[in-house]
């Protein structure tokens, strides 16, 4: 119940569709308006859901062995990669930088050391696929199991050992006799991983005793919820927990969440357009409108992504549950959840469930949804460029240091206070701090930023140092020859941004030549079909100026630009150069592009390490349309960091580790010798994107490609490091002062107490943030020939987050890191093949 599929692609009907109204199939939808809802739907209840270098690079790698895994989201807390680092054995912890007291939204829990768990394999005879029946048959036996159990799957885990117990009955909600077989499995400490997750379901059975909703993995308390009529949408308040094992001790890491629901179901959105759809495919509009969309359905508050949307398929058609018997769509809502379903004409909405990476090719019959009992979450497009609308989010949901600790601390209190809470956590033995974890962290000093006038120390409370529009770059293309293009109701724009060009580019030290200009007057033209009709061979750029944000024309634009006729190319809309107050910061920016498309250089940082090449990693996964996965590798290619090399790897959709490195690699290293004689000395690599449980993943399947790479087509010693970068994470740090907090200043370092012992990791806070908590950055070394020492890499990994031409200030990842995703972002949203060849030692994606 609550997960019944349909059984395949058209579920058996119980009866034509003439019948329904007296109507054809669909008629309501062909002819007239769909059918009003009677009430409005508010029940709480689910979708029937259908280091030696003489060993070598290789030997070093397969020499690395870890401790077996657990499954889940703590694959990662197992495996140890700091073991066969002797650099980092006795100590990972740097001493570079002025000690600062900080707190962290972690809370230290505590459990008596001889408290067992005893771990039982169940099984349901006849199978049961409902957790909540699972559990609601255990609790028939709480004269054997005692009133308190934790259920993991299969897995049942006890306080306590059960003896003379192997054999158990209970009744489903039909009244049918379910045979529960018990056999033990094993005994597990409180210090043991498998046990640590089973700490965290029960936490999350506390949270459901506090009357939190799950959604998702996180839980909500809808009693809060804020409402926005004006913009038809409501904020649920909500918390994010985990409990792991760290240095020194087991902690819960709670973080205060939102969710955001809008005050609209898919059925709101499929009549809306109905309605309003004069010409042109309606359907078609739906489609558009609400595949890929997250939805919700309160009667179980559970989220689903909308895959596909069933025309053919109606509430009155039937599906298979799970013991076999048929019931319709209809009937299962009003048994299941009291639901009534008004309109039995619209048809069903599919999603394939939760959409996981790398299980692309397993078989997922899809979960049918009724359009009506659907809420929609999440912002549309215009809801993000509306600025009443995110002025108003951003004042319940964006909190500083000092509201959020104290929400935090309410929270905690709150759990130590419910009587019931306390009577489950005893039984397992669990206490809770009411404090945030304090500890001390050490602030880097400040790096020193080159450009035309000098070095200088960036000012890390300073979110830019090349302010002004008379700030000279550091190495400067001139544009000879380049067209701008924009159609006849943007000429205005287009003579403000050439206005501006002639007199800021001199100050700036570039030289940009008056342009080819194509205007387009015919109506019917586009700017694509202008584009194939010109001869672009000799120029160096096209810019082109359009009437609006588009996505269509836009990806057709850079498609072409980037596939048929290689270029590097600029899109600037029309609006943004309507602003006086803004023309002058705009226009600047556009000419740093251009520079740095073709070649040039802002600025560079004072790197220590000589002769090294960094490269950045990432994927973008195509969530609504489960297109391509595109994997990004982007690859510094001379010292001063100014040069830059990339290349795309095209993957079946979901996959997130990558194929074909070596071959990225090679492509930089010849690179890299077009510009410095001799091949790198050291190699270090920041690999983002990378999600729970795929440490061991890396070594076996990427590293073992670089490293190969080097050991086979380089005779000389290249020694290489690999950094694992996570910017989802929940950790929060806060800065005492004053008897309040703040955030960390730019360029904190954590490598103590939240770090983990089998790991060379630490966190890195780098931005600096004016409204809000600053969101730090996680960094796990996994693999290292280089040798490099605590302060070094931290010192690097925090130098590399200046070097990001887009931003003339500290970003939160390695530049190497973001032009990664940005060309990862470009080619997986607009172009979906692999950018030519010509194009890849520019920065054409940024």
């Amino acid at each position: 119940p609550g997960r019944a599929r349909a059984r395949g692609p058209a579920a058996a009907r119980s009866r034509g569709r003439a019948a329904v109204r007296g109507r054809s199939p669909g008629a309501a939808w062909e002819r007239g308006l769909p059918a009003a809802r009677e009430q409005q739907k508010g029940a709480e209840g689910g979708a029937p859901s259908p280091g030696e270098w003489g060993m070598g690079l290789s030997a070093k790698l397969q020499t690395l062995s870890v401790t077996p895994r657990t499954g889940g989201l703590f694959e990662d807390h197992v495996v140890n990669t700091r073991q066969n680092m002797e650099h980092v054995k006795t100590s990972k912890i740097g001493s570079e930088g002025t000690k600062v007291k900080l707190m962290a939204n972690h809370f230290r829990v505590t459990s008596r050391p001889q408290w067992n768990a005893y771990v039982y394999n169940v099984d349901f005879n006849p199978e049961v696929e409902d957790t909540a029946l699972r559990t609601d048959l255990l609790l028939q036996n709480k004269s054997e199991l005692g009133n308190y159990f934790l259920l993991d799957g299969n897995s049942l885990i006890l306080p306590r050992k059960v003896e003379n117990v192997d054999k158990m009955f209970g009744r489903n909600e039909d009244d049918k006799v379910i045979q529960i077989t018990l056999r033990f499995s094993k005994e597990l400490r409180p210090s043991h991983p498998e046990c640590i997750r089973y700490f965290n379901i029960l936490f999350r059975r506390v949270l459901k005793l506090m009357n939190l909703k799950q959604i998702g993995r996180n839980y909500y308390n809808n009693k809060k919820a804020m409402e926005f009529h004006e913009h038809k949408m409501e904020i649920w308040p909500g918390y994010i927990t985990s409990i792991l094992q760290y240095e020194n001790s087991l902690t819960l890491c709670a973080d205060v969440s939102h969710k955001l629901i809008r005050m609209e179901t898919a059925y709101d959105i499929i009549v809306r357009i109905y309605e309003n759809t004069q010409y042109g495919d309606w359907k078609k509009r739906v489609e558009e409108e609400l595949i890929g969309s997250i939805i919700i359905t309160k009667y179980n508050n559970r989220t689903y992504r909308i895959d596909n949307i069933n025309w053919d398929q109606y509430p009155e058609d039937t599906f298979k549950r799970a013991d076999g018997s048929v019931v319709t769509f209809v009937d299962y809502y009003m048994e299941r959840y009291r639901e009534c379903i008004t309109d039995l004409n619209q048809p069903l909405l599919s999603s394939q469930g939760k959409w996981k990476k790398g299980q692309q090719d397993i078989p997922r019959e899809p979960i049918l949804l009724v359009p009506e009992l659907c809420y929609l979450t999440g912002l549309t497009d215009p809801m993000r460029k509306n600025s009443r609308i995110m002025r108003d989010l951003a004042l319940h949901t964006r909190l500083g240091p000092q509201r959020r600790q104290n929400e935090l601390k309410e929270f905690i209190k709150a759990v130590q206070q419910d009587q019931t809470v306390q009577d489950e956590l005893q039984l397992w033995d669990l206490k809770f701090d009411s404090n945030f974890l304090t500890f001390s962290g050490r602030v880097m000093d400040e790096v020193k930023v080159h450009q035309p006038r000098g070095w200088f120390e960036a000012i890390k409370n300073q979110a830019e140092w090349m302010r002004g529009t008379k700030t000279r770059m550091l190495s400067v293309e001139t544009v000879n020859q380049w067209t701008l293009m924009y159609s006849t109701r943007c000429s205005e724009a287009a003579d403000k941004l050439l206005d501006i060009l002639s007199k800021i580019a001199p100050d700036m030290g570039m030289t940009i030549s008056k342009p080819d200009k194509e205007i387009i007057t015919d109506e019917f033209e586009t700017y694509i079909s202008r584009l194939k009709k010109l001869d672009l061979n000799q120029k160096q750029m096209v810019v082109c100026v359009l009437p609006n944000d588009k996505k269509d024309r836009y990806d057709d634009i850079k498609k072409y630009l980037c596939i048929d006729c290689p270029i590097p190319s600029q899109c600037v809309v029309a609006k943004t150069l309507e602003k006086p107050q803004t023309l002058l910061t705009i226009v600047t920016k556009i000419v740093q592009q251009i520079n740095c498309k073709l070649g040039g250089a802002l600025w560079t940082v004072e790197i220590s390490l000589q002769r090294t090449m960094f490269i950045g990693i990432d994927c973008f996964h195509d969530i609504a349309h489960q297109h391509k996965s595109i994997a990004g590798f982007v690859a510094s290619t001379n010292q001063e960091l100014t040069r830059w090399y990339s290349e795309c790897v095209i993957q079946e959709a979901g996959q997130e580790l990558v194929s074909g490195l070596d071959d990225c690699l090679k492509g930089a290293i010849a690179v890299w010798l077009e510009n410095i004689p001799s091949v790198p000395m050291n190699i270090i690599v920041y690999r983002d994107g990378v999600g729970d449980g795929q440490l061991q993943a890396l070594l076996d399947h990427e590293i073992p490609q670089l490293v190969n790479c080097l050991e086979t087509n380089f005779p000389v010693r290249i020694n290489l490091t690999f950094i694992v970068v996570k910017k989802r994470i929940n950790t929060r740090f806060f800065l005492e002062q004053q008897g309040g907090l703040r955030n960390p200043s730019p360029g904190t370092v954590i490598d103590v107490e939240l770090t983990k012992h089998e790991w060379y990791d630490f966190f890195i806070v780098s931005q600096s943030v004016t409204d809000g908590t600053v969101t730090p950055t996680h960094y796990n070394v996994i693999y290292d020939t280089v040798g490099l020492k605590p302060d070094e890499v931290q010192r690097l990994t925090y130098q590399l987050c200046h070097m990001y031409y887009n931003l003339p200030g500290i970003i939160r990842v390695p530049a190497p890191c973001h032009y990664a995703h940005k060309l990862a972002y470009l080619v997986g949203q607009s172009i979906h093949e692999k950018p030519h060849i010509s194009l890849s030692k520019f920065l054409y994606y940024i």
